[in-house]
């Protein structure tokens, strides 16, 4: 019995408890999935790909968010969970892997992740601005799936014979 307690404290010990140096949180939007991480002390070994990360830095899929989202209008509008908030993109790191759907659909996503790492880091201050704002809405419209019997496609009807 007493052998059993300590094999259990072990596993607790060894298990997922260690402290992380980043906030996390998600975003979706289609089928596109955004994974943020938020850095408030960045270290200055800290490396994700082959580019070291500094303050100020937002990273998507290893590549500077201006090389990912080009644009002026892209620009515009990952930084604006940021703008209303007035957190300034200078003090904080933030890395972002994001998969699935396509180009607008994975800029969404990064949006509202943003969002919510922002939300998580302090929620007093944020959160009311960024509700008003609703950007932590989740947009759940997806593809309506193809139904079968309707000629291959979502909400066409098959043609029928007119005699």
């Amino acid at each position: 019995m007493a052998q059993d307690q300590q094999e259990q404290t072990q596993v607790k010990k060894n298990g997922k408890s260690q402290k992380r140096d980043y906030i996390f949180a998600v975003g979706r939007r289609k089928s596109s999935v955004a994974r943020v991480r938020l850095y408030q002390h960045v270290k200055a070994d800290l490396v994700w790909g082959e580019a070291s990360v500094k303050k100020g830095d937002i990273f998507v899929n290893q590549k500077p968010i201006a090389e990912y989202f080009s644009g002026d209008v892209a620009r515009k509008l990952y930084t604006e969970p940021l703008r209303v908030t007035n957190a300034h993109q200078q003090n904080y790191a933030f890395t972002i892997k994001v998969a699935g759907g396509g180009p607008s659909g994975q800029l969404q996503a990064v949006i509202s992740g943003i969002a919510n790492v922002l939300d998580a880091l302090d929620t007093d201050k944020y959160r009311p601005t960024l509700k008003k704002k609703g950007f932590l809405t989740r947009d759940s419209r997806i593809r309506e799936r193809r139904t079968v019997g309707m000629g291959g496609k979502s909400r066409r009807k098959k043609q029928s014979p007119k005699r």
